[in-house]
């Protein structure tokens, strides 16, 4: 299993950061190999979000589709996502946001395992830097959107 987890000051506000980590159907314009999202159900009560969404992710002709389980809970700021479908066995992410001055803290942990093994040992090398590449990829977007300097 590969587990990894980062924190990094985004400059933006804390519900922007939220909204953006949220609306996944937009996460093919900016977050490194994520070729297409679609949120198949949404539920909405006073302090939680519920989403079933699927994210397509790979390059051109390797590619998987798996299917999560997407819950915000508004009052702890908190994401949790994990699989339903797909070719993960295994994950569990956890998105935390704290605001901080004019920027948000936000702390991603991942823990996650693929069906097949030998993608796996792969993913295990190259994880970290991929990690560190998404997180730069939300940080920018957050810079594009919100016009900050």
């Amino acid at each position: 299993m590969s587990s990894a987890s980062i924190k990094k000051i985004i400059p933006c506000k804390k519900k922007d950061l939220i909204k953006m980590v949220l609306d996944i159907e937009k996460y093919p314009e900016f977050v490194p190999w994520c070729l297409g999202g679609k949120i198949h159900d949404k539920k909405e009560s006073q302090d939680l979000i519920e989403m079933r969404g699927d994210l397509k992710v790979g390059k051109k002709f390797l590619n998987e589709t798996y299917t999560s389980l997407i819950l915000y809970y508004k009052q702890k700021d908190k994401i949790i996502v994990t699989n339903i479908d797909g070719p993960l066995k295994h994950l569990k992410n956890e998105w935390n946001f704290k605001e901080i001055n004019t920027g948000t803290q936000l702390k991603f942990d991942i823990d996650f395992e693929l069906k097949n093994n030998f993608l796996n040992l792969i993913m295990k090398k190259s994880f970290n830097l991929g990690l560190n590449k998404i997180a730069e990829a939300f940080e920018k977007r957050a810079y594009e959107i919100y016009k900050l300097n």
